[in-house]
């Protein structure tokens, strides 16, 4: 591979860059749009470094603790408008490292913004409770306390806005956190981090940065349990490994925040806009290569419009941009050779009953298999047609699981129960999304779906920084992220029960003065 790579990385633990000395291996970040250019050069660290990291959050969390939930407010604030300052420099590293388009990437960093925004207020309202008691001379109490230690693995495909979601409410709610982010992200994960420091003012140990392979992370974050050094994972990955993470942590009786996959179907009624229903599913289906766990994954059409949606879909399709992330296109490359080669594996499940629509061809796009309209030089990265495949059926791989790639399937559906369970039957429950213009329809389909996540008239892949986000099944284990939902899963509760009345058999003889005699008889 040519090219010199332009950062060097490493992990930060308490404050300090770890040394070389402990580094097991490095890895090289590749920029997915031009593949001969190294991003960056990152230090991988063990699985001690990681148990090292978990250990130093975990002697820093009290102190954090004790700095008042206002003024960890005041430092999420910071934080926000260090990152708006620098918000069009961190999207050209996510744009360049990820090769997610600027405008997209911009939107990214918008989302750190809004969680920020939002969050910074939150530390003034955490709220507990005043409860009545049953006893004279007793007050009943509850306050939320921090949880202790976060544990933070992120994927790559949203580097900076994902790990946000977990980072920002863990440290307003008096959490540390140990953050390890996807490999083939590290640069733009670090030049977050950074962010988050300076702009938080975080004493050493609070926040902490691991660069460390699956299998690293994973050893090191069992011994870490195993210590007592980690009270919480929060996780976003495929179904597969969360699987694993959460029997991790339920052996240890510990809790896991999972957001995980998903195959997020898109219903269109045969009253729907059509025009609408295209571009919901153009932007769900195919930004971002189709590598968003709310990507839309098939599209479950009325059998009356299926004819009259697809030429359009496969019109809008035709001409949509794609190519360089730098220009204005619809997306980019693969995020990594990792999942163009799985994504590969999936267009290979493309079988004679079905039907490869509206593409001049399929897999990588290059001289030999070319796309009209491509902009920019396709031998320079992983880029890959766009896929309609009509004719899946409920027992298709391509319909069950979650092809990560520029593939969207279509199957119909003769009435709105059999869409819902066409809907349900892959397992996943994140996010979907229905069109049509009557709201019947829309309660109906709201109320039998299994998605946490539901879209009306708009694509799968929306979100906003006050609104639950996470899902069910495959997806997920019904923990939610954004908005005050979080809350829960970076607190826990404290009952206080305060009886002041000196003496417990005394208010005992209260408690039966108090209360009348009363005969129930008839």
């Amino acid at each position: 591979m040519s090219g010199t790579a332009t950062r060097s990385i490493s992990s930060v633990i308490g404050g300090r860059p770890v040394a070389t000395t402990t580094i097991a291996t490095t890895y090289s970040s590749v920029n997915p749009a031009h593949t001969d250019q190294v991003v960056a050069a990152v230090s991988m660290a063990d699985a001690a470094t990681y148990v090292n990291a978990c250990r130093t959050a975990k002697h820093a969390q009290r102190a954090w603790a004790d700095v008042p939930a206002p003024v960890r407010g005041r430092a999420i604030a910071h934080i926000g408008r260090v990152v708006e300052q620098n918000a069009e420099a961190l999207a050209r590293l996510v744009t360049e490292e990820v090769g997610k388009p600027y405008a997209e990437a911009l939107g990214e960093v918008r989302e750190i913004i809004d969680t920020c925004d939002f969050f910074l207020g939150e530390g003034r309202r955490l709220y507990g409770q005043t409860v009545p008691s049953e006893m004279p001379d007793k007050k009943l109490f509850t306050f939320r306390n921090p949880v202790g230690t976060v544990a933070v693995v992120t994927a790559g495909n949203f580097p900076v806005a994902v790990p946000s979601w977990y980072i920002v409410p863990a440290l307003l709610c008096g959490n540390t956190v140990v953050w390890k982010p996807a490999e083939y992200a590290a640069a733009s994960a670090q030049a977050l981090f950074e962010l988050l420091i300076r702009g938080g003012g975080l004493p050493d140990g609070v926040l902490n940065i691991v660069h460390a392979d699956g299998e690293a992370t994973f050893t090191g974050l069992e011994r870490s349990l195993k210590q007592g050094f980690v009270d919480k994972v929060g996780f976003t990955g495929s179904s597969a490994v969360g699987s694993r993470v959460g029997e991790l942590t339920g052996r240890h009786l510990q809790s896991a925040c999972l957001e995980l996959g998903g195959k997020n179907p898109m219903v269109v009624c045969a009253d729907a806009d059509l025009d609408l229903a295209v571009e919901g599913a153009l932007f769900a289906g195919f930004g971002t290569a189709g590598q968003r766990c709310t990507s839309l994954g098939t599209v479950i059409v009325d059998e009356r419009v299926h004819d009259e949606f697809l030429a359009r879909f496969v019109e809008a399709t035709a001409t949509a941009a794609v190519g360089d992330p730098t220009q204005d296109v619809l997306y980019g490359p693969m995020l990594d050779a990792k999942f163009a080669a799985r994504y590969d594996d999936y267009l290979a499940l493309i079988g004679d009953h079905h039907k490869v629509l509206g593409s001049t061809g399929v897999g990588r796009i290059t001289a030999d298999n070319p796309r009209d309209g491509f902009v920019g030089d396709p031998a320079d990265g992983l880029y890959y047609h766009p896929v309609i495949v009509d004719g899946l059926r409920s027992d298709d791989r391509l319909f069950c699981e979650e092809t990560f790639g520029p593939l969207v399937g279509v199957t119909t559906f003769a009435s709105l129960d059999e869409a819902i369970e066409l809907a349900n039957a892959p397992g996943y429950g994140l996010s979907s999304s229905i069109y049509t213009n009557d709201p019947k329809a829309v309660f109906t389909f709201c109320r039998g779906v299994s998605a946490g996540m539901v879209s009306v008239n708009n694509s799968t892949s929306g979100a906003e920084a006050h609104l639950p986000f996470g899902g069910n099944g495959k997806s997920g284990n019904g923990s939610r992220q954004s908005g005050m939902w979080v809350l829960d899963q970076m607190t826990r509760w404290q009952a206080v029960n305060w009886d002041y009345s000196g003496s417990l058999q005394k208010a005992q003889m209260d408690v039966a003065e108090l209360v009348p005699d009363l005969d129930f008889r008839i």
